[in-house]
């Protein structure tokens, strides 16, 4: 059956503001329908950011009318005044922004939790409730983050790494002779060219750092039964050659979300 998702109602649009990118999902119900990716670097005034949203969900034969709720997780401060305003004036929305004080029934455990940026308690809002605890949930982003959260939901430590594309970005930034490369795993690590072997060090190098950091997170921690879930955009690279990666969810971010916001209205009611 196909479904006029121009006439569908209550939808909500989730936004993810990362260092690169800004992700968008619109869910009906518990049903993602639509996903969208826009950049972050380009400054962009509240009338660029409001139009061009607009557009993206018009694409999808979605009516902007039609959402009746946002939710933001931002890691990028200063854009978050005219991109707020855009939502305001274009969508006749208020969004609610994760941070502090946000109900998502995770215990953050750690020295500061103010510190804790909001795209990783929504990483782990998903995961946990999703798979449950114990986990180590990797976020491969412009930073990669690795995050444990025990059997009871505590968030309790979490180290960060310098991402597969910043450490790409210094190899041929920073070396007058090697090109700029795609991010790929080789058939082998025994490359025979520059780009191959470029390729190979990036990838099975980072492969092996992401191995040693999970069986690190399992030693000191104690815990040796956990799963470990991962999501961002490189990740999937990471994953499918390495067999400490149990489960890769590209939708871990925009579920997390939908999660978070979902408890929030429970709290309103």
């Amino acid at each position: 059956m196909v479904i006029d998702l121009g006439r569908i109602k209550d939808m909500l649009l989730v936004v993810d503001v990362g260092n690169t990118n800004i992700t968008l999902g619109i869910f009906k119900e518990k049903e993602l329908i639509g996903t969208f990716r826009m950049t972050t670097k380009i400054a962009r005034t509240s009338d660029e950011y409001g139009i061009f949203i607009r557009e993206l969900i018009l694409t999808r034969g979605i009516q902007p009318e039609n959402i009746e709720a946002v939710i933001i997780s931002s890691v990028v401060p200063n854009i978050m005044h005219s991109f707020k305003n855009g939502i305001i004036k274009y969508l006749n929305v208020t969004p609610i922004i994760v941070g502090a004080g946000t109900k998502t029934g995770i215990k953050i455990a750690t020295a500061n939790p103010r510190e804790v940026g909001p795209d990783r308690i929504v990483d782990l809002v998903a995961a946990y409730e999703t798979y449950g605890g114990p986990l180590i949930v990797i976020d491969f982003g412009t930073a990669t983050t690795y995050d444990l959260i025990l059997e009871d939901g505590s968030f309790v430590a979490g180290l960060t790494s310098p991402g597969i594309r910043i450490c790409a970005n210094a190899l041929w930034s920073d070396t007058a002779a090697l090109p700029e490369v795609e991010i790929k795993k080789p058939d082998s690590i025994l490359a025979k060219d520059t780009v191959t072997s470029m390729q190979a060090g990036l990838v099975y190098g980072y492969i092996g750092q992401t191995e040693y950091i999970i069986k690190k997170m399992k030693e000191e921690s104690g815990i040796k039964d956990i799963k470990v879930v991962a999501t961002g955009g490189l990740g999937k690279i990471i994953a499918d050659a390495t067999e400490e990666i149990h489960i890769y969810d590209s939708a871990l971010t925009m579920n997390g979300l939908r999660l978070i916001y979902e408890k929030c209205r429970s709290r309103k009611n």
